[in-house]
């Protein structure tokens, strides 16, 4: 294979990577804290269950919605401080706020006053989260016209928002032990709500401040936002994300993003169901701080271990055969868990997580790379960069695929026998159970394989659009160039 050397000028300096993983830091903090808190929503605050699924599913149909309207805004938005890095400042602080004041909650209070709050703020909240990270994604896509580091790139941002991963699980022992720091959960959510959207606001600043835009190569051709191109600002986006969809490589790219994310979410909290009532036969006390260090672990794998592995043989054989070799590894690991998860050694759950970390640590580094690769396409066949829409598109099936795979978590465990109300699980629904956590993760890894077989944005397609590009209208600067 052809391997192009990484021009200087197109490296990116670690102090930008660093700031731009200080972004992935927190747009992967508020999701896996809001993982933790959410669950004391029932049990802290007393919420009907039914009205808590509905306040955290409205909010996040919504979320994704918005989604492509603030890609079109990002990518049309002319200002002296470039069209993503307001935004992201803005953006940055709006959430943090967001996220304080909707964890603000007292059980004493009402049912209903609960839910209409939390309700009205997870709007707001969401609505927040979308202003800063779509601009956020669109940036990582546009600091570098190269194709090796634009992996490099997005290999640190994933190292670093892995950190959120392997702090976040260990919110459940702070909050739900009254020995520690607080006497009562809810005292605790209202607490660590405020550290991490505080932290949130700092750390999600770093890429507006330090990052580099690129300076669009035809600012001129760009849609006027105003209220009195209204109309015409809905037809650009509508044909905005027509585009967007009909481009073939992208389709492949969310397709397969959305089967390998669907099939990781819908599994996700079986892990801990088996290692309680399958290791720990259902006993909490004996299962102590296991769960939390089997998502530590597992996080911590994928960033010092299959990030930079996923990375160095991206460049060595190409990302779509990277993704492939990653993803088989990955349905190795989850053959692994059937042996591994051992109830007269707990400590052979680690074996496996190495393996089947290279199935996300792969999936988002090398996916977000490629579809930078896919913006230069697209400006190829439709003389535009529109980074914030495809980042946005593709997040918007991330969105979905998470949403779809908690109601086929729930389904699931239906089927295989799962009783929530017991303290000890049938033997039959056990195996069942262990059998689902395998099974599915395996059948949707290989149907993205089969999508991503015949993916053709190889490195030599994508240096050869890269030159037209450049004959066409100049190399690509960046804001102080």
């Amino acid at each position: 294979m052809n391997v192009y050397k990484t021009a200087k000028e197109d490296r990116v300096p670690w102090g930008q990577k660093a700031a731009y993983g200080a972004g992935q830091l927190t747009i992967n903090l508020y999701p896996a804290a809001l993982g933790v808190f959410m669950f004391y929503l029932i049990y802290g605050f007393k919420m009907d269950p039914a009205l808590a699924g509905l306040v955290a599913a409205l909010p996040k149909i919504f979320d994704a919605l918005i989604d492509p309207v603030m890609g079109f805004i990002t990518d049309n938005t002319r200002s002296r401080w470039g069209r993503r890095k307001p935004y992201i400042l803005v953006g940055s602080m709006l959430t943090g706020i967001a996220f304080m004041v909707l964890w603000q909650l007292y059980p004493e209070n009402s049912q209903s006053y609960n839910f209409i709050y939390f309700l009205s703020l997870s709007f707001v909240f969401f609505i927040s989260f979308t202003i800063y990270s779509t601009p956020f994604i669109g940036l990582g896509y546009e600091m570098t016209p190269d194709y090796n580091e634009r992996t490099r790139l997005m290999a640190a941002g994933q190292f670093l928002g892995q950190m959120a991963w392997m702090i976040a699980p260990w919110f459940w022992i702070l909050i739900g032990n009254p020995e520690l720091f607080f006497e009562e959960s809810t005292e605790g959510v209202r607490v660590l709500s405020f550290w991490v959207g505080g932290f949130s606001i700092i750390l999600g600043a770093f890429p507006a401040l330090f990052c580099k835009e690129m300076v669009l190569p035809n600012a001129e051709d760009e849609s006027k936002l105003s209220l009195k191109n209204m109309a015409s600002n809905l037809k650009e986006l509508w044909k905005a994300v027509v585009q967007t969809l009909t481009c073939k490589p992208f389709v492949k790219l969310c397709g397969s993003t959305f089967l390998i994310f669907n099939g990781f979410q819908t599994i996700a909290q079986f892990s801990y169901f088996i290692i309680l009532y399958y290791l720990f036969e259902g006993s909490i006390t004996a299962a102590g701080t296991w769960p939390p260090w089997f998502s530590t672990v597992n996080a911590g794998a994928t960033a010092f271990l299959i990030i930079p592995i996923v990375t160095k043989i991206s460049t060595k054989i190409g990302k779509k055969n990277a993704f492939i070799v990653s993803t088989w590894l990955s349905i190795i690991g989850y053959v692994l868990k059937w042996w591994c998860f051992n109830p007269s050694n707990p400590w052979l759950m680690f074996i496996p997580l190495p393996f089947i970390s290279f199935g996300i640590g792969g999936l988002f580094t090398l996916m977000m790379s490629m579809t930078a690769d896919v913006c230069d396409l697209d400006e190829l066949n439709n003389g535009k960069r529109r980074e914030g829409m495809f980042g946005a598109v593709y997040w918007l099936m991330v969105k979905i695929g998470n949403g779809l795979a908690f109601a086929l978590s729930g389904v699931v465990l239906k089927m295989v026998g799962f009783n929530e109300n017991a303290s000890v699980q049938s033997a039959e629904a056990l195996v069942n159970l262990r059998l689902a956590d395998i099974i599915i993760p395996i059948v949707f890894a290989l149907m993205a394989i089969v999508i991503m077989w015949k993916y053709s944005l190889t490195e030599e397609k994508a240096h050869d659009i890269r030159e037209t590009l450049i004959a066409r209208r100049g190399k690509v600067k960046h804001q102080g160039e």
